[in-house]
């Protein structure tokens, strides 16, 4: 989608240009990045490309308020993490009413891909949601521990202590895995 359509969606009256400029460029800069955070974060690679999308919709329609920000990226990158918390938490609400009902929920792996990631990608989505934000932002996207820290407003040691908890069940969850038919994201 592009940024100019994301305008006329979320706003009726015309845009400043510099403002449109601006928001174009950064949308070119990082709507991959995005992407690829959400999906790291829901390992659903169309869920990833909305939600992607959704965040930039958001961060136009505030745009001043991004672009104000100290690190408008950080901002945005927050956004997308509480966006896709919350799909989450959604998605386990939708899998505990479709247990209830006796349904089962299909979470096997679609696109083919190289055994040891899609292992990684099963293992990840055993992990809490602020675990997996902090392994995600710390090592999928090289971000420091302060930066995680600012995107998902917590303090350092916080991230320091849940990216070594998650680390240490991954290590255990990857060592030896479970049938992925009984994991559910956690939130």
């Amino acid at each position: 989608m592009l940024p100019h359509a994301l305008w006329e969606r979320s706003h009726k009256c015309p845009p400043d240009e510099s403002a449109r400029a601006e928001f174009h460029r950064f949308f070119q800069r990082h709507h991959r990045e995005l992407a690829r955070l959400a999906f790291l974060l829901l390992g659903d690679q169309d869920g990833a490309d909305d939600l992607a999308a959704e965040a930039l919709t958001a961060a136009w329609q505030r745009w001043d308020r991004v672009r104000a920000a100290d690190r408008p990226l950080a901002y945005v990158r927050g956004m997308v993490v509480n966006m896709a918390r919350s799909r989450l938490r959604a998605l386990v609400r939708e899998r505990d009413k479709a247990a209830r009902l006796g349904a089962r929920m299909d979470d096997r792996v679609r696109d083919p891909d190289v055994p040891a990631v899609v292992d990684v990608r099963a293992a990840l989505r055993t992990l809490p949601q602020r675990k997996r934000a902090c392994v995600v932002l710390r090592f999928g996207f090289d971000m420091s521990e302060k930066d995680t820290a600012r995107v998902l407003g917590v303090a350092v040691g916080t991230v320091k202590s849940q990216t070594a908890k998650a680390v240490a069940e991954l290590a255990r969850h990857l060592a030896d895995p479970q049938p992925p038919d009984h994991q559910l994201p956690r939130h």
